[in-house]
């Protein structure tokens, strides 16, 4: 196990200025001639304004990342996302809308008159996009898991326009991992309320770009609403899963309190985190739908208690759903331990709230679609390749054990990417995932989730980021191709962040491109291709 004593990972969370344009990398190694295009990633880029902090790891302002590749060349820039949270923060000088766990005080200059009346506007939402970019039709939009997404460009980087999911679809906010198909379609999963003042979970669908070249978020609709396992409560959701045929939905115990959360938060000084609970005794919910007929199959699958952020895959085989997942035992909140005054701290202390917290396991589970009552009792999972079971119970629950796929003491194998664009909701071998150890990410990991078998890149204070796959143009195989991170290396000379490519065969290096500025922390990206 590696250790960390010099701090170096402290370096992720730090202030830095945006590029007024891109810079030229430094290249060793030998760039592919067929990768063309920009990695473009999403993360905290400003850690306080002005004398005020921003307390948690999803709190920083957005800052939107690239890399460009041509010709074996490569440059980097980076720009901070006008948003209003960032565009009124930098006006008035001080944090003017309330981030996930860091509370906005109200404008000083106000009086106590205007105060009392700005309560009754309730709650003003961020929309601050540090967590993912996707595409829609042939638009790109950077994120957070509000109702507002931001279009920007993305090859100037530029802020274009905030979108407010609520005018175009019936949901409150909506994940930052939508599934893109390949000819466009997303889906997306969001809280809302459904029937009867319930709530409930919308299945979002948004088509892809027409011939009349309309934009498709005028045509988005709700596909398939999942019922909620607590009227009140609503399960924070981060993902789930897709196939050709299927939604799957998991509804974990970590819980939104709607009440906490629609009282006026400026008359307790109350942020996102402050919102959320556990439930102790649910366990973990599964529900899936028919993605075409939208239709929700009356099976009620239970298992025991995991928070869930990522799913890695999820595809169909022989009247099973396969599952696959990166889990965190237990009911606690992970988020719990991801302040930055835990995540700065020194390595000793910072294992110290590691050992603390839920512990990460890679695991799959596998899902019966066709029950017959006579099997009571039995465990229904026939697959010849997979140890996961599903028992039906006398109350017509079916109780699911997994199988794990991966998993070593305070070592995640996390931020999981797989060949998307072939392999996604289908029958695939490999997921390229983030390790962190400790919740520090020091190593890039490929997993065989059929053998187990893993590869491991790792270099002494280097801290990586989300690998993302890039499938070579005349693959044959799942794995042809390459993995891009972004690393940063504070301890090591004097370029402090390289751009990171990787064999995806075997995890070797093909090439680096080093810059001479520190790069923040991000958490998700894609790969746009020239």
């Amino acid at each position: 196990r590696v250790e960390h004593p010099a701090g170096g990972y402290k370096k992720l969370f730090e202030t830095v200025e945006e590029l007024s344009s891109p810079v030229t990398a430094h290249v060793t190694g030998w760039i592919p001639t067929w990768l063309r295009g920009s990695l473009l990633r999403c993360g905290p880029g400003l850690f306080e304004v002005g004398a005020e902090p921003f307390y948690h790891l999803f709190d920083g302002q957005a800052l939107l990342h690239k890399f460009d590749f041509k010709e074996g060349h490569v440059t980097y820039h980076r720009r901070f996302i006008r948003t209003d949270a960032y565009v009124r923060a930098m006006t008035e000088k001080r944090i003017v809308i309330t981030e996930f766990g860091t509370y906005a005080y109200p404008d000083p200059c106000k009086n106590i008159f205007s105060r009392f009346f700005s309560y009754f506007k309730g709650v003003e939402v961020t929309d601050n996009a540090l967590v993912n970019i996707y595409p829609i039709g042939e638009d790109y939009y950077a994120c957070t898991e509000t109702n507002f997404i931001t279009k920007i460009n993305p090859d100037t980087l530029e802020t274009i326009k905030q979108v407010d999911l609520c005018k175009y679809v019936s949901v409150n906010g909506a994940t930052a991992h939508p599934h893109i198909e390949n000819d466009g379609t997303v889906y997306n999963i969001g809280n809302c309320f459904g029937k009867n003042f319930a709530l409930a979970y919308n299945i979002i669908r948004i088509p892809p770009l027409q011939a009349d070249k309309e934009d498709p978020m005028n045509k988005s609709e709700v596909v398939v609403q999942f019922p909620c396992s607590d009227r009140f409560k609503p399960s924070y959701v981060h993902s789930f899963g897709l196939t050709s045929n299927y939604i799957v939905f998991v509804e974990t115990p970590v819980k939104i309190n709607l009440l906490k959360f629609l009282s006026s938060w400026s008359l307790w000084g109350a942020n996102y985190m402050d919102c959320f609970e556990s439930n102790e005794t649910m366990g973990v919910w599964l529900h899936v739908a028919e993605k075409k007929k939208g239709r929700l199959l009356n099976i009620k699958y239970r298992t025991s208690a995991f928070n869930l952020f990522h799913h890695i895959n999820t595809y169909e085989d022989n009247g099973f759903l396969i599952v696959d997942l990166c889990t965190w035992k237990g009911f606690e909140f992970v988020y719990n331990y991801l302040y930055l005054a835990n995540l700065r701290a020194n390595w000793d202390e910072v294992k110290q709230q590691a050992e603390k917290a839920p512990q990460p396991e890679a695991r799959r589970y596998v899902l019966p679609l066709n029950i017959d009552k006579a099997d009571m009792g039995k465990n229904l999972v026939t697959l010849p390749y997979t140890t996961a079971t599903a028992t039906l119970r006398s109350d017509e629950t079916i109780w699911l054990e997994p199988e794990v796929i991966f998993s070593g003491p305070r070592h995640a194998f996390e931020f999981p990417q797989i060949n998307y664009k072939k392999y996604g909701g289908k029958p695939y071998t490999y997921a390229y995932g983030l390790g962190l150890n400790h919740f520090v990410p020091d190593r890039l990991c490929k997993l065989n989730v059929k053998t187990k078998e893993t590869w491991v890149w790792q270099e002494p204070d280097a801290y990586p980021s989300e690998p993302i796959f890039v499938s070579h143009p005349d693959a044959l195989e799942e794995d042809d191709g390459v993995v891009l991170s972004i690393v940063i290396s504070p301890g090591t000379g004097p370029k402090p962040a390289y751009l990171l490519i990787l064999n995806a065969k075997d995890m070797s290096e093909v090439a680096r491109a080093e810059v001479e500025v520190n790069i923040p922390v991000t958490f998700h990206g894609l790969f746009k291709r020239a």
